[in-house]
């Protein structure tokens, strides 16, 4: 993907900000979006396989589907 990307710079030279097109910032923001959202889930699931793994060397009694599902 190539970007016509602006580079400000202030007094000494030090680049201080970035301009580029409006589409372009709002195709990288969707992106964006989407890959906080997959993260959001890839940590979700962890929790959840790390949950099931403590569950399941507990000895105490489990919870069974229907009693989950009752209880939503």
């Amino acid at each position: 993907m190539k970007i016509p990307i602006q580079y400000l710079n202030d007094q000494e030279g030090n680049v201080s900000a970035v301009q580029l097109p409006y589409n372009e910032w709002k195709k990288l923001m969707e992106k964006l979006k989407k890959y906080e959202q997959a993260l959001h889930i890839k940590s979700e699931l962890k929790q959840a396989l790390e949950e099931a793994t403590r569950l399941s060397k507990s000895k105490k009694r489990k919870q069974t589907l229907n009693e989950f599902l009752n209880e939503v």
